[in-house]
């Protein structure tokens, strides 16, 4: 088990919002085994570009701005 910063943690609340909105086209009864290559590949890109960003978010936020 990872131990996840509260960091971490809003990000994969950030992320599971975007890969939902997905799965809303995708169809939410649709067995994993029966998504093409296509709809899984989508899934994990969403899954690592919303974490990825959501990371950014959260350390721009965090970091204080220059004053120059």
């Amino acid at each position: 088990m990872v131990d996840l910063t509260e960091e971490e943690r809003a990000a994969i609340t950030a992320t599971m919002k975007r890969v939902a909105l997905l799965m809303d086209e995708i169809g939410w009864a649709t067995p994993l085994a029966d998504l093409t290559e296509a709809q899984v590949r989508a899934l994990i890109e969403e899954a690592v570009e919303g974490f990825r960003e959501a990371m950014s978010d959260i350390a721009r936020a965090q970091t204080p701005e220059v004053p120059f």
